[in-house]
């Protein structure tokens, strides 16, 4: 069986050897520079550790990984565009770099790339690994657009926040794992478990990934603080607003709205309530419950201990991260 850092190596390596044209050079050098600082490349190796978990041959797989891999950036293009975000991973963000409509059709291409190597899968496999997919990618959507209305919505109930989560976070999570499994032969009843289990580990992931935002360091690659900025209806901001005073939930609505301080005072005031309000406690208990949830599955599967303890490691250090 692989380690997780022998499953990336493995992966980076397959990745760099992914052939793009060159030319139109406007668009598919933005796919290069997108894929080239990949991040952590969760997903792909969620789905070779799935694998890994139930067969042994795991380059088999990387055709597979490769797809959820370009898919995730793809969504990563178009969201950058919807949020006018101009860093993606610490550098300028393809939507900054070359503007609006060279990220929509660059991401365009970026899905039909992932559905090409998609479908260099067992064929005996494929009808299902698709159907598992699409219905991913759509809830990805669905995930996102429900991202978008939260933006208008007054008020935002903490299950309307998970339930968004996740469709838009856990969902890429829930495909990759099973995808994986699927392909390794698991049983129905495994892949069926791997689907609760990886959404616990998304859901654990995005609001980790809420609490780094506004307690993290900069190496996380974008300015902290940036949901605050923003009034993004993260969990820490849903929860403060359900436990807050009338007084302590019109300076959690409109700080970020204000103009006669700056972003460092608004993140400052912000982070105050929350504190005093127990939501960053509260938070990482959250977190903590969906990881134990998801690890308890673990121990359920039809295989030995002892072939889960990768995938275990590896869930782990994700939601124990600091960047």
């Amino acid at each position: 069986m692989n380690t997780p850092q022998q499953i990336t190596e493995m992966f980076e390596r397959h990745l760099s050897l992914v052939a793009m044209p060159n030319e139109p050079e406007k668009l598919y050098a933005p796919i290069r520079y997108a894929l080239a600082e990949g991040g952590k490349r969760m997903r792909p190796v969620l789905t070779m550790l799935a694998y890994n978990m139930f067969a042994d041959d795991v380059q088999s797989v990387l055709p597979a990984a490769t797809a959820v891999e370009i898919f995730h950036n793809f969504t990563l293009l178009h969201d950058d565009i919807m949020d006018n975000a101009a860093v993606r991973r610490g550098r300028p963000s393809v939507y900054a770099k070359w503007g609006s409509n060279v990220a929509i059709l660059s991401g365009d291409v970026m899905l039909i790339e992932a559905y090409r190597h998609l479908q260099s899968v067992q064929s005996c496999y494929l009808p299902t690994v698709f159907e598992r997919f699409n219905s991913m990618a759509e809830q990805v959507c669905e995930g996102q657009q429900y991202d978008m209305d939260f933006e208008t919505q007054p008020k935002v109930a903490v299950a309307e926040y998970m339930n968004m989560i996740e469709l838009k976070t856990a969902a890429l999570l829930v495909g990759a794992v099973t995808i994986g499994a699927i392909l390794a032969g698991a049983s129905e009843e495994d892949v069926q478990k791997l689907h609760k289990f990886a959404t616990e580990v998304g859901l654990a992931f995005q609001l980790q990934d809420d609490l780094l935002d506004s307690y993290g360091d900069e190496r996380l690659g974008k300015k902290i603080g940036g949901d605050i900025l923003e009034g993004k209806k993260t969990y820490l901001m849903i929860i403060s607003l359900s436990h807050a005073t009338e007084e302590q939930r019109e300076v959690l609505r409109t700080t970020h709205l204000r103009t006669d301080i700056t972003d460092e005072e608004k993140i400052a005031t912000v982070k105050a309530l929350y504190d005093t309000l127990d939501a960053p406690a509260q938070t990482e208990q959250q977190i903590a419950v969906r990881i134990s949830r998801a690890l308890s599955i673990l121990d359920t599967l039809s295989i030995p201990q002892q072939r889960t303890e990768h995938m275990r490691a590896y869930v782990e250090s994700l939601v124990g991260r600091k960047k």
